[in-house]
């Protein structure tokens, strides 16, 4: 594996360890929300670093270019997956982003019979940025729900008195419902893309 390989295989390490320490509640909070915010920003920001390493170490080859997006799904779908199971993510957005993603790994199969690598596409960094916004927003909010004295988990309501709670409640509604968007577009850039490769 290259060095920005390795970068890339971080993020799948962290992944399970960010659900797990979301979940065990027998973790203080305090210390657990600073290992949050750790291991979201590695996952985040090992996604640009891993791309920079490789493009400036001439180490760009047909194995990253799916094992990067690889990577991706599983840190991106397991936060997600964890915020929806305290609420704060709506199941049906899940729902769309597990079935773009299962899409688009069976377009991949597909091209690989042809021994070609379908790279990451112009919709799909929009969409991993809006994904990123919604995770990060969905991230805050647990956090000032926990300072606040608030039940940390639980859906975003739209009804109720205003504050920054509420506030960032209907922020990460809003960032969820743009993710939903984006996930079906880029989906179907990838469509588009493959229909051109394939042939």
């Amino acid at each position: 594996m290259t060095v920005a390989d390795k970068v890339t295989l971080s993020r799948i390490i962290v992944a399970p360890f960010f659900f797990f320490v979301l979940k065990a509640q027998f973790i203080p909070r305090q210390p657990a929300l600073v290992a949050l915010w750790i291991m979201f920003c590695w996952m985040e920001l090992s996604d640009l670093i891993d791309g920079r390493v490789a493009r400036t170490n001439n180490q760009v080859t047909s194995f990253g270019k799916l094992f990067d997006p690889f990577a991706d799904v599983i840190s991106r779908v397991t936060y997600f997956l964890a915020f929806a199971s305290i609420g704060i993510m709506p199941l049906w957005v899940l729902l769309v982003v597990l079935y773009r993603e299962f899409g688009i790994l069976f377009l991949r199969m597909l091209l690989g019979l042809k021994g070609i690598a379908m790279g990451a596409r112009s919709g799909g960094k929009l969409k991993a940025g809006v994904y990123m916004v919604a995770g990060l927003l969905s991230l805050v909010l647990y956090t000032v729900r926990f300072y606040s004295g608030a039940d940390v988990s639980g859906p975003v309501s739209l009804s109720g008195a205003g504050g920054l709670t509420h506030v960032l409640g209907l922020l990460t509604l809003i960032a969820y419902i743009l993710a939903a968007v984006a996930t079906v577009l880029s989906f179907i850039d990838y469509l588009v893309q493959f229909r051109k490769l394939y042939r």
